[in-house]
């Protein structure tokens, strides 16, 4: 009789749990695979979101295009309510809010330091993510992390080290139009390709090389292709995520504080992968007898004026808004490359 209580009232709480649980459910496609430290970082995220909420969150995670093909897909559905969360990179999410394109001009942001500086100032990026929101209505950024390091130039046959050496090279790059511009003005051909067919376009020649960063190279096996890296770091692969506004703002407020929580701790996780991954990185590439090389501070100098007419062409042709975001970006920058020296100065005392 007490076994059969015990039971019963094992199967009320369970019960309890199951009517408690799942309350609000989060939908949460990715067009990357499970070993992608993008779908990883989610599980940090579905485990702050649902243990600290008592289950009254639930996240489900659909990777490898499961739900939606691409970029635009995913994100059309997080607008429109079928999907919930969702990452894009800043070119892409430049279709939605313009402006955002001007994140993306080469060489702005010198340094993880600075790049962490500036997307972590709150009242920044709340001016952003209002820019965002009124342009789409229901498409709520929640940060902008690190989606694999820095951006580099990789090649097949030829090592880099000076813009010449770009001269003639067909060069895979991703379609954001500043991306293909910083190719076009380094005397290269910039060939889009979509993501799952670099490996197949690398090992056949249809191109010289690649602009990716050292992690996503041996992730995806390109390094079996690629002989050369050269670490300009041009472009801070800035990952954006974004939520469906209306169901973020269908949360509780306690809630609400578990979801950012949830964020700040996915946040962490991504900004740490490429450093802790990427040493691991550079070692399986030179075993496959890669070679890299390390500008110096004059030579990485020469690429930056190389590529100065992609900001002149940029001002030239954006409206009132770009420019005034290009400024509001550029003054970000130096306000944290000022905060860096000064915590450095003391530091040194």
């Amino acid at each position: 009789m007490k076994m059969k209580k015990t039971v019963l009232f094992s199967m009320f709480l369970l019960s309890l749990g199951t009517a408690q649980a799942a309350q609000y459910k989060f939908t949460v496609p990715i067009v990357t695979n499970l070993d992608s430290y993008n779908y990883q970082s989610l599980l940090v995220f579905k485990n702050i979101a649902e243990s600290h909420s008592n289950g009254e969150i639930s996240v489900e995670i659909y990777p490898s295009g499961q739900l939606c093909g691409n970029a635009k897909e995913c994100l059309a559905g997080v607008q429109s309510g079928m999907f919930d969360y969702f990452q894009t990179t800043v070119p892409e999410l430049a279709n939605y809010w313009k402006p955002i394109e001007s994140f993306d001009l080469p060489y702005l942001l010198p340094n993880d330091r600075v790049a962490e500086c500036v997307y972590d100032n709150q009242d920044f990026m709340a001016k952003v993510r209002k820019e965002i929101l009124n342009k789409t209505m229901n498409l709520r950024l929640m940060m902008i992390s690190n989606s694999g390091g820095w951006r580099n130039f990789a090649t097949t046959k030829k090592a880099i080290q000076k813009p010449e050496d770009l001269k003639g090279l067909k060069l895979r790059t991703v379609p954001a139009p500043i991306q293909q511009e910083l190719v076009k003005t380094l005397n290269g051909a910039p060939t889009p390709i979509a993501w799952p067919e670099v490996y197949t376009a690398l090992s056949t020649g249809m191109v010289d090389g690649t602009k990716n960063g050292i992690v996503d190279i041996v992730q995806m096996k390109f390094h079996e292709s690629l002989k050369y890296i050269t670490l300009d770091g041009h472009a801070y692969m800035g990952g954006a995520w974004l939520m469906n506004n209306d169901k973020f703002n269908s949360l509780p407020d306690h809630l609400k504080k578990v979801v950012l929580d949830a964020v700040v701790a996915q946040n962490q996780y991504l900004r740490s992968y490429p450093k802790w991954q990427e040493f691991n990185a550079y070692e399986v590439f030179k075993k496959a007898g890669g070679k890299i090389y390390h500008p110096a501070k004059d030579e990485k100098d020469s690429f930056k004026k190389a590529t100065m007419p992609i900001r002149e062409k940029y001002l030239s042709t954006t409206n009132d808004e770009g420019k005034k975001w290009l400024t509001k970006f550029e003054e970000q920058i130096h306000s944290c490359e000022t905060q860096i020296s000064k915590e450095d100065q003391l530091s040194l005392n």
